[in-house]
């Protein structure tokens, strides 16, 4: 399998969703999806590979429109190419650093370093998705790991790479 081939590969599944996340900031929301990703196999260095998302996030802040954040970073420790997804507790938010306000929803996306042009690809189609309100919405009111993976994963179907 090439490191592009994403139809081989889900981006993510039901281990990669943490629900009724419940973190302090968004480091820490994101060492817990990144906590996720390691422990499916998906990085071999977990404290490098959050040193790399965290040093990403103070270079600009990841949040979108709508509730959303996404740390992401590309490294040498990311095996192949993954989502995490976390979906906060109701009442309970977390600053991305988004015009319009805090996050409910994270997902942290870990790309190989090699992978620039996957990584921009996964970005730009995710943020495409995560615009629309509805499909926000449906990861939000999911309440089921399956669920918000296969609505994840989709989105991503016509990946063209």
């Amino acid at each position: 399998m090439t490191p592009l081939d994403l139809h081989d590969a889900e981006l993510t599944t039901p281990e990669l969703v943490v629900l009724d996340m419940v973190a302090v900031d968004k480091s820490d929301a994101a060492a817990q999806l990144a906590q996720r990703l390691f422990e499916s196999g998906r990085i071999t260095n977990l404290d490098a590979f959050l040193e790399q998302v965290n040093s990403r996030e103070h270079q600009m802040a990841t949040g979108l429109p709508g509730g959303v954040g996404v740390p992401h970073a590309r490294s040498q420790y990311v095996q192949q190419t993954s989502i995490a997804v976390g979906v906060t507790r109701y009442g309970h938010s977390l600053d991305f650093g988004a015009v319009d306000g805090p996050a409910t929803l994270v997902l942290l996306i870990a790309t190989p370093a090699e992978s620039y042009s996957e990584h921009l690809e996964v970005l730009a189609t995710l943020a495409r998705s995560l615009f629309k309100e509805n499909f926000r919405e449906s990861l939000r009111r999911a309440h089921d790991a399956e669920v918000i993976s296969e609505l994840i994963n989709s989105s991503l179907v016509f990946f063209d790479h």
